[in-house]
């Protein structure tokens, strides 16, 4: 952790709850550094140009997160409270720009975060639905939605998990997928295989357009064996 220069009395006041405010939003973080960049003018009004961050080994909310790299602009913070040793909070949305490298490791780790298993469910319904059988999460709701392996190839990403009925007979379901960046809010599934069920649910989908919200800016988007790389941008909402 860093201070600008021409900051170093706020600045021992303003990183520790920076830094306070940093460790609240993860689970845990192996390592953390992060770098504020202001004058003191700036920061008495609440007003932090830049700050870069860096993380190795992050949780949040039960996502494991290996390498993470952020810069965030142009950020309003409580800087009355904080000097009062009160903790920081945004007072706007910010904009962050940076880097993130998951590995397979960490998604199958991150499988049993409610977070990470839901969306691989909400995908599954999803595909089931844009596939024609609209009754496919009432059937569901007979089973419990498990997944095992999470794997990541140069041309596509595989999920594996089982459908437990209430005797405890276990059948297989595959996801396998390529995956694109359209455009920086879009990201395309294509060719699409499903495995689930398939006296219910015959397979017709061949594509998927994943719809990331206005808040999501991607740059660049890489699959490579064991490993998923992005690049770009979110705003953050307090």
């Amino acid at each position: 952790m860093s201070i600008d220069r021409k900051s170093e009395i706020i600045g021992k006041v303003l990183s520790p709850a920076v830094r306070l405010w940093l460790r609240s939003q993860v689970d845990s973080v192996e390592e953390l550094q992060f770098q504020i960049l202001g004058r003191d003018r700036q920061i008495l009004r609440g007003y932090i140009p830049e700050i870069f961050l860096s993380s190795t080994r992050a949780i949040y909310q039960g996502l494991h997160l290996r390498e993470v790299k952020l810069q965030g602009e142009n950020i309003r913070i409580n800087i009355g409270q904080i000097i009062k040793g009160k903790p920081l909070q945004l007072l706007e949305p910010i904009k962050v720009t940076g880097e993130v490298g998951v590995y397979e490791a960490d998604l199958h780790a991150s499988l049993s975060s409610s977070l990470l298993s839901n969306a691989f469910t909400d995908l599954l319904l999803t595909l089931l639905e844009l596939s024609g059988h609209l009754q496919s999460n009432f059937i569901l709701e007979k089973y419990r939605v498990s997944w095992q392996n999470v794997n990541l190839y140069t041309d596509k990403f595989v999920l594996d998990g089982t459908l437990t009925d209430a005797t405890e007979n276990s059948q297989p379901i595959s996801i396998r997928a390529g995956l694109k960046l359209v455009n920086r809010q879009t990201l395309l599934l294509h060719p699409i295989e499903m495995e689930v069920l398939p006296d219910l649910f015959p397979n017709t989908l061949t594509e998927f357009e994943v719809d990331l919200g206005e808040d999501v800016d991607l740059k660049t988007l890489s699959l490579e064996n064991g490993k998923l790389f992005c690049c770009g941008g979110l705003l953050v909402r307090s």
